[in-house]
């Protein structure tokens, strides 16, 4: 339970007053008093009180009831409690009536008032959570829910935009961890299909036959165990999408099937001989080079050029490190809210160190590094020493700091090096550096680059 959620107690019985905030202190909470309601709003105006206990009956010209509805006027989401000597059903009516969550009856009684504000705390608290909650899912599949200002994703997230209504099959491209469902989740709910399934299927997770069930069902005595008909993932997305995860997995014949119902846009459940028709979009993601998996005769080249129809590849996260504060920033702030550890931040050092190491495990790795570092944190503000263990990793790299050369010599050497991670691909090499091909062929020209 938050204790530093901040309580006001308003009576003009200082003894009854100071009792009650006594009390309340007891119980670890923040309290403030105010003998009036004048004095009571101009606390108000400068502190957020998550309880207010008012007096019913008070001197001054404003009494309980008009105190509370200028409270709430001020904070609305304050939960008010009604003080009275003199409870009647009339006066329980109004103070209900005019927004009290409570009324207490005087003399109070500590236990009981311990327990009344532990009860609304802890309905506050839920209240927080399903307001985040509803706040995260407003903005859930939306295009900023992609958070970045690299060029090339800003790119990304307008090809999205611009192919979303489309039926025409997409392949994700890129390392583990960059991204590759949020992006296709974009595509999907930024189209007209937005309000059909959305169906995930994981092909590395399972084996060729799970796999294959998985994706188109199966009939009542497929095999054993299989007591009634299932509809697979395929049939659950009709209408909507299916995101093909890590496609590059699965095996020969699941190529060839999926192929068919790419074709086709039907297949047979498993064990069943009447053909189902579907209308689904398929978006497919691998973090394999499926080029060089079909010169390898590991993939089907007929499929992949009917998987591959519009093409996005995802930079890793060590190409697009202008991100990673905007993301360590977002991550802190959603993950310290879901745990319920207050930090209320990162210090620039830390930053720094984050945006040296090299992510081989890209914004997935990032998440759990800094969901590590809030566990672990004791400053309320994550700081260099909650991330030292990254230093001691081989891959840290220092990327930024700029050699004493010329900028074209800087740029030259930036292209030499992306071609070489990326093998002489000119097409990857040029999304790594986030320019298109034409203008890198027109800067290799230039610098007289040659490549493989």
């Amino acid at each position: 339970m938050k204790k530093n959620w901040p309580i006001l107690v308003v009576d003009d019985e200082v003894v009854m007053c100071e009792s009650l905030a006594a009390w309340l202190r007891e119980d670890g909470y923040f309290v403030d008093t105010a003998s009036d309601g004048q004095s009571a709003l101009s606390l108000a105006g400068k502190t957020d009180y998550a309880i207010c206990f008012v007096d019913l009956k008070m001197p001054g010209g404003m009494d309980g009831i008009e105190t509370m509805m200028e409270l709430r006027r001020i904070r609305p989401e304050a939960s008010v409690i009604i003080i009275t000597a003199y409870a009647t059903v009339d006066t329980a009516i109004q103070a209900m009536k005019e927004g009290a969550q409570e009324y207490i009856v005087k003399p109070c009684n500590p236990q009981e008032i311990s327990m009344l504000v532990s009860r609304i705390l802890k309905l506050k608290k839920l209240q927080s959570e399903n307001a985040i909650l509803r706040k995260k899912l407003t903005r859930q599949y939306r295009h900023h829910d992609i958070i970045t200002k690299n060029p090339r994703m800003q790119e990304i997230l307008a090809l999205t935009q611009d192919i979303s209504s489309l039926r025409s099959t997409v392949l994700i491209c890129g390392e583990s961890g960059t991204g590759k469902e949020l992006v296709a989740r974009a595509v999907h709910y930024s189209g007209n299909r937005a309000e059909k399934p959305f169906v995930v299927v994981s092909c590395a997770a399972l084996t060729e036959t799970l796999l294959e069930s998985e994706l188109f069902g199966y009939e009542k005595g497929a095999f054993t165990g299989a007591n009634s008909q299932a509809k697979g993932k395929f049939e659950l997305a009709a209408g909507g999408t299916i995101f093909l995860d890590e496609i590059g997995d699965i095996s020969a014949k699941l190529q060839a099937d999926l192929l068919r119902v790419l074709q086709e846009r039907r297949f047979y459940r498993v064990g069943g001989t009447q053909e189902v028709e579907v209308d689904v979009r398929v978006i497919a993601a691998t973090n394999r080079n499926l080029s060089e998996e079909v010169r390898q005769g590991n993939f089907r080249e007929d499929l992949y050029y009917r998987l591959n129809v519009i093409e996005i590849r995802l930079p890793a996260l060590r190409d697009r490190r202008e991100d990673i504060p905007l993301l360590a920033e977002h991550f802190v702030q959603r993950i310290s809210s879901e745990l319920g550890r207050e930090i209320s931040g990162i210090t620039g050092a830390a930053l720094k160190l984050l945006i040296a190491y090299d992510w081989p495990g890209n914004v997935r790795e990032l998440e759990n590094v800094i969901e590590r570092a809030i566990v672990t944190c004791h400053n309320g503000m994550l700081d260099e020493q909650d991330f030292s263990w990254l230093q001691h990793t081989p891959s840290s790299a220092h990327p930024w700091e700029v050699p004493d050369v010329s900028l074209g010599e800087l740029e030259r050497r930036a292209i030499v090096a992306a071609l070489e991670r990326k093998g002489g691909n000119v097409k990857e090499a040029s999304a790594a550096l986030g320019i298109d091909r034409s203008t890198l062929y027109d800067k290799l020209k230039r610098y007289e680059i040659t490549h493989k």
